[in-house]
């Protein structure tokens, strides 16, 4: 039965790849080894708390941790905290480590750090713990709902 996510996708006619991981994911590099791919091609769907009512959805690639000075700049706000369990099932319908852009309940403003359209292929949540959606990373531009393009790393320190 599809997920939330893989029914947004068909219903946009996005080409997309199901796959199941065989055991437990203890990492993203493991997930990324048993997908055929390199780290930096598996995308994080990362929600934060601006505030109680408002939340901000970002995709970011690979295992580095995202610039949150960054992050705070550019929306413009002095605090920020990543959301609770409770808080990414009531707004995404999905638990952590599962969340995809697609599919959502509600829309919810995302932000896709610069590096996600880099690889030609991604792999990103697909609702389920233990599977992924692979997908071409152009595939994915097209599929997502309005989003802001932004940089979360600086310049100089900007993984390869």
């Amino acid at each position: 039965m599809p997920t939330p996510a893989e029914e947004e996708l068909i219903r946009k006619a996005i080409p997309y790849r199901y796959f199941r991981h065989a055991g437990p994911v203890r990492s993203l590099e493991q997930a990324a080894a048993e997908r055929g791919q390199q780290p930096e091609q598996v995308v994080r769907s990362l929600l934060f708390r601006i505030t109680e009512e408002q939340f901000v959805l970002v995709l970011a690639a690979g295992p580095e941790q995202i610039d949150w000075r960054l992050l705070r700049r550019y929306l413009g706000e002095n605090r920020l905290t990543t959301a609770t369990t409770d808080e990414v099932h009531q707004k995404t319908g999905y638990v952590p480590g599962a969340v995809s852009p697609f599919g959502l309940p509600a829309p919810i403003r995302t932000l896709v750090d610069e590096r996600v359209f880099q690889p030609e292929e991604i792999s990103l949540g697909s609702g389920e713990r233990g599977s992924t959606l692979i997908m071409k990373s152009a595939d994915l531009k097209r599929a997502l709902p309005p989003f802001e393009t932004i940089q979360l790393f600086p310049p100089a320190e900007r993984p390869k």
